[in-house]
């Protein structure tokens, strides 16, 4: 880090000022699993749940990340982890704002993943495994990318030609093979309201 920097937040208005303000506890839900578990739709619904009971979430995956900020990022090794470190900091400034991220990416190593929870802060960090086997995944997949990455038109392809290491201690495991939406949102909320409520 640049020594002239001083990444200093304002005490005036810090992170439990604005998590008064907004009557919540900010974290970060960050959903893992391979292309098609369902993680996308987990978080789009967890986040209408959730904005409906008034609570604040801002939605964070592949389509408006790799879009923007990360759109000069491949699917390397080193791209990969690039990218999950940049998405780490900015949920921290979510985190840092009261605000619940849920954060929806594969990252498919636990390597990833650790460096993830350890940038966020791992009390800020909630990991879902959102669980399903590969056939699944690839009956569920509307984008042809399995097809493609089994034909060899997509390389380095999480499940095909890149391994997915499955979460060794995830805060919470749904199989989206044997769950419907409802309940998997169901047991979501379950453990996240408690986390998320804010009494004082």
């Amino acid at each position: 880090m640049n020594k002239n920097i001083n990444p200093k937040q304002n005490r005036r208005f810090g992170r439990t000022d604005k998590e008064k303000l907004l009557k919540q506890n900010s974290i970060v839900i960050w959903m893992t699993g391979l292309s098609g578990s369902g993680k996308t739709t987990l978080a789009n619904c967890i986040a209408s749940e959730l904005n409906n009971c008034g609570y604040l979430t801002q939605t964070l995956d592949g389509d408006n990340i790799r879009s923007g900020i990360n759109n000069n990022l491949g699917f390397s090794e080193d791209d990969r982890y690039e990218n999950i470190r940049r998405i780490s900091e900015v949920s921290k400034l979510f985190i840092d704002c009261g605000v619940i991220c849920i954060n929806s990416f594969i990252s498919p190593t636990e390597k990833i993943r650790k460096m993830s929870a350890d940038i966020i802060g791992k009390e800020n960090y909630f990991e879902v495994f959102v669980n399903a086997p590969l056939h699944i995944c690839e009956a569920r997949d509307v984008k042809g990318l399995y097809e493609k990455a089994r034909k060899g038109e997509i390389k380095d392809f999480t499940g095909i030609d890149s391994p997915f290491d499955t979460p060794s201690k995830p805060s919470l495991e749904i199989n989206t093979e044997k769950l419907t939406i409802k309940e998997s949102v169901s047991r979501l909320l379950e453990n996240i309201l408690p986390k998320i409520s804010h009494n004082n």
